[in-house]
């Protein structure tokens, strides 16, 4: 039987609600064999009324004692962090020691900077801070327009919504893919997306006539298996090739061929966990053609070979058996933001 993980998200006044509300959103929405998958615990420096960015209070029962029995700890945005809590310091720091897994978003990075704990390391935060916390932190390796960053058990992501894709990105490392995006489709977010995708720097276009290519891009998933083109997909739209590159873009962040391979990349990921389809058949199923296609873009996005990722992740043995392909629903129906 999978283990509950335990996962404490600290809040610091005045803390964003929109960042405490996503890892208990993701991490509440994890079922594994109709268990839930994780205990998510709201903490504080002072438990009681926190002050919120919105101009609220929240009542937040539990201390930062949580932490000691935490296997992850998110620390949240907040107000302060160009001053952030010596108490937040000191238990990041132990939780640190003990090896515990810490993550941060939005502005949550600088708490962890000013705990020494990114000396040396990869992380990201909202671009709109970028400077300001190379400024404070020289000794941080920052990485500049991306999504979120892994350096060993830290992570950090930028904005509000990259927060998003950082809890997806922890729950495919602790349950793979396909829970992944089952969680990703119960929360009408987009499937999980690289954490080197860049950051919405510039204000994306509104839809034309108020029409976005969500239905595109579900219908795209349904046919993974088959060479689309982007002739293909503007037909669907009924734009041309011109206006679909230009919005899809905009709404994604990627290209439409660059997001096609993500996701194709992702189902061949989701099969190698779920399955014991032969390879040339995963690949074939998944869009990417050939095996040895499969194996070059398996290595460039995970730095393992698909018997490998296959060795490492698979849920056969917890599922007790393997999973009948043609059942398995390919349609990634959520929205991107």
């Amino acid at each position: 039987m999978t283990r509950l993980r335990r996962v404490a998200v600290v809040a610091a006044p005045p803390v964003s609600m929109f960042n405490l509300a996503i890892p208990e959103m993701l991490f509440g929405k994890v079922e594994i064999d109709g268990r839930p998958g994780y205990e998510t615990v709201i903490c504080t420096p002072d438990p009681g009324p926190v002050a919120t960015t919105g101009g609220l209070d929240l009542h937040v029962p539990h201390s930062l004692d949580a932490v000691d029995a935490a296997d992850t700890v998110v620390l949240a945005g907040s107000g302060s962090y160009t001053d952030p809590d010596p108490r937040i310091l000191d238990v990041l720091r132990r939780a640190a020691a003990d090896g515990k897994r810490i993550a941060s978003i939005c502005t949550g990075s600088f708490a962890l900077a000013a705990a020494g704990l990114l000396d040396g390391r990869g992380a990201t935060t909202y671009w709109a801070y970028r400077e300001l916390l190379a400024e404070r932190h020289p000794a941080v390796d920052l990485q500049d327009d991306v999504l979120f960053v892994q350096d060993g058990p830290l992570l950090t992501s930028s904005g509000y919504a990259a927060g998003i894709d950082l809890c997806l990105h922890v729950i495919r490392t602790d349950h793979g893919a396909a829970v992944a995006n089952t969680v990703a489709r119960l929360a009408l977010v987009a499937p999980v997306r690289p954490g080197g995708q860049t950051q919405f720097t510039q204000t994306p276009l509104p839809p034309e006539r108020g029409v976005s290519f969500a239905r595109t891009r579900a219908w795209a998933m349904e046919h993974l298996d088959e060479p689309l083109t982007l002739t293909d997909l503007a037909r669907h739209a009924g734009v041309s090739v011109r206006t679909l590159s230009r919005r899809f873009l905009a709404e994604t962040g990627l290209s439409p061929l660059q997001w096609l391979l993500h996701q194709r990349i992702e189902r061949a990921k989701e099969l190698l966990e779920t399955t014991t389809l032969p390879m040339d058949r995963l690949a074939h199923e998944s869009g990417l053609g050939s095996a040895d296609s499969l194996r070059r873009h398996l290595l460039r996005r995970t730095g393992l070979t698909p018997t490998a990722y296959r060795a490492s992740f698979s849920r056969l043995a917890e599922a007790g058996a393997g999973v009948d392909v043609d059942r398995l629903a390919p349609a990634r129906a959520a929205g991107e933001r």
